[in-house]
This record gives structure tokens, C-alpha cells and sequence, in this order.
């Protein structure tokens, strides 16, 4: 038998008054879960939602600053983390999969309250895990999501905008990776549904990418910041959850994952999303598409999202250490042909004299 689960959702700046309607059916106890900016931004809308409901806040912890196993074993033995029937995961893409990951370990319900768009970690069952010291640990796999998302756009349009520049490269690379993963496979039904599904991770992006962040930097909820921030958790999220895990990864993310061990790359705050995007350039130029590179290049130039290793702090004799590490995941394992490090490091190559020439 095979089941697929997808999650609700709730979008507008009231979307925290379906609280109570929503996850009652679920029990009575909840505890808080998320980030520190996360939970200064949602706590209070979370428990006005809730104020003289059957639904009792047993707790509000700090998820502990990585989706690492040590985080969710410590969460796991906190007396009113266990006290609850379900998990109120808030925050970003590493605050919501330490939740997820936590739900699914103790066989317990989770919803989430994403207060950035820059993954689509709120709507997906997939949870990744890291070290401490932030390198890529595991994938952990589920085919349980949340049971529904609530987005209140204005939290988002108040948080710091680099989040949903990065999240835009983080869902444009949904599309390109899904289509070059699958090619010349025969996807069954969920999988070719999603895949065909990715194309709204992409064209939204570039139709509305530029206003949207426009309008996030000016704190201003619109249709285009909707747009986006839809695109962006659900949309994403829906692929993630309707195709299987080979054809959704890629080369895009193979490389973020690589260049993790860079510490370089992450002492300077670099984002998830921001290092898919300068992926998304890579895949493309070792998939020999120049057409469909050359207009992803010239978004990104326009957003300032990456097109050179100088944007991400680091430099092409670091790029083989970064290439070993791309390929030790499960990102390029089923591809339409094999990707070697020596392809990595020549397109590397190839962006920088194109960038260099560009500039």
C-alpha cells in the first residue's frame, strides 16, 4: 500500500484564529517549540489564539540553535515537552524539521507557524539533520508532514528580508532539480503529478521574486509577497511531499551540502537558500542548458543572490573539498548520468570566467 499525506494550510494575517478549530482534534496539551526571533515573533499570537480555549500551552522552549539529534534527545526528555499531545513547531527551516523529527520520534502530531519563507521545511515530511557544528548529518525519513501550516504574512514581511531572498533560490531549485533528476526515468503517479507541479516553484519566482522582496523589505503584505511566500512553503512543500526523494534533490543541493564543511561559508552567515541558488547555476551549466542558465543568472544578478564563489566567501581551491562532500549524499545518486567531482570543479570553473566576463 502506498499513502501520501499532504498538510492544510491557512494563509492572511488572521490566519492564527483557525488555532483552536483546527488542532483540538488533536488533544488538549501543546508545547511551543522554535527559534528565539520566532517565538518573540509568533508566541503572543499563538496564545491569544488559544486564550480561553480547551487547549493548554504546557511549555515554550528554544529548539536549541540546530535540527541536530542532540537538540531533539534533549527536547525529548523535558517533562512538559512530554507532557504534550502535540508539537507547535515556529520559526524557520531548522527550528521546524528539530520539531518534525521530534514529532515523528515520539509519534506525535505537529503543526507549524513558519515566521520566514525560506524553505519549504513547514510543509514537507522530510527532516535534515545536522552536526553541531552544522556540516549535513542525515535526511530522516517520513511520509508524516504537519497536519496544517499557518502563515501570517505579516510576521513574515516583518522578519529580515535576506530570509525570502534566499528562500526564492531555495524554490526555484525544486523545479530544475525534480526535471533533471526524473529525466529519462518512468516516475509513477505521485511522482510525475509533483514533478509536473514544479513548474510553480520557478515562474512565480521570476514573474514575482523582485516585487516581492521589494515589498518584504518595505514590511508591506501584497499579492506578489503572497505569491512568493505560497510558492515557497506550499508549493515546494506539495513537490516534496508528492515526489520521491531521489528525484527531488539534486545537484543544486548537493553543493550547498558540499560547501558546509567550508567553514568559511558559514562562519559568514550564508543561508541555505542563498548557497541552492548559486547551485542552481552549477546544475545547469553541467546539464549543458545555457539557455536556461543564462536567464537564471541574470535573475540572480538582479536579486544578488550568487553567481560567483567570491559571493560566498570562499575560493576554487576549495572547491574539491567541497565536491567530495557533495558527493557523498543522497542528492546525485539516481541522475541522468553520472556526476563526477572533476564535473563539479569544471563547472565551478566555467561560472567564474562567465561571471568574471559578466560583471
Amino acid at each position: 500500500m502506498k499513502r501520501t499525506l499532504f498538510p492544510g494550510y491557512t494563509i492572511g494575517t488572521d490566519a492564527y484564529r483557525d488555532i483552536v478549530a483546527i488542532c483540538s482534534a488533536c488533544g488538549r496539551r501543546a508545547v511551543i517549540i522554535g527559534g528565539k526571533r520566532a517565538l518573540a515573533a509568533a508566541e503572543a499570537k499563538i496564545r491569544a489564539a488559544v486564550e480561553a480555549s480547551a487547549i493548554f500551552i504546557t511549555d515554550v522552549q528554544w529548539y536549541g540553535g540546530e535540527a541536530s539529534l542532540e537538540n531533539i534527545e534533549r527536547l525529548a526528555a523535558i517533562p512538559s515537552v512530554q507532557a504534550a499531545d502535540m508539537i507547535f513547531a515556529v520559526g524557520g527551516g531548522k527550528a521546524i524539521d528539530t520539531c518534525k523529527v521530534l514529532a515523528h520520534r515520539t509519534n506525535r502530531p505537529f503543526f507549524t507557524f513558519p515566521t520566514i519563507a525560506s524553505t519549504c521545511a513547514s510543509c514537507t515530511s522530510l527532516g535534515i539533520l545536522y552536526h553541531p557544528d552544522g556540516s549535513l548529518r542525515e535526511y530522516s525519513f517520513s511520509k508524516v508532514p504537519c497536519r496544517h501550516i499557518f502563515i501570517d504574512p505579516q510576521i513574515i514581511a516583518d522578519a529580515p528580508a535576506q530570509y525570502l531572498w534566499a528562500g526564492i533560490g531555495d524554490t526555484m531549485a525544486k523545479h530544475y532539480e525534480s526535471t533533471t533528476s526524473s529525466r529519462g526515468c518512468s516516475p509513477e503517479h505521485s511522482d510525475a503529478m509533483g514533478i509536473c507541479m514544479s513548474a510553480m516553484c520557478a515562474e512565480p519566482m521570476l514573474k514575482w521574486g523582485a516585487q516581492a522582496l521589494k515589498d518584504c523589505r518595505a514590511h508591506a503584505v501584497t499579492a506578489a509577497l503572497t505569491e512568493v511566500i505560497l510558492g515557497i512553503i506550499v508549493s515546494t512543500g506539495l513537490v516534496s511531499n508528492f515526489v520521491q526523494v531521489d528525484f527531488t534533490t539534486g545537484a543544486a543541493h548537493a553543493m550547498y551540502n558540499g560547501f558546509t564543511v567550508l567553514p568559511e561559508v558559514e562562519e559568514n552567515g550564508h543561508l541555505h537558500g542563498e548557497i541552492v541558488a548559486y547551485g542552481i547555476l552549477i546544475l545547469l551549466l553541467m546539464d549543458k542548458r545555457l539557455d536556461e542558465f543564462e536567464k537564471v543568472y541574470r535573475f540572480n544578478r538582479t536579486m544578488g543572490l550568487p553567481t560567483c564563489l567570491k559571493d560566498i566567501n570562499t575560493a576554487e581551491d576549495r572547491v574539491p573539498q567541497a565536491a567530495d562532500k557533495a558527493l557523498k549524499g543522497i542528492d546525485v545518486r539516481v541522475y541522468p548520468y553520472e556526476v563526477t567531482k572533476d564535473m563539479i570543479i569544471a563547472a565551478v570553473r566555467q561560472l567564474e570566467e562567465y561571471s568574471a566576463a559578466n560583471r
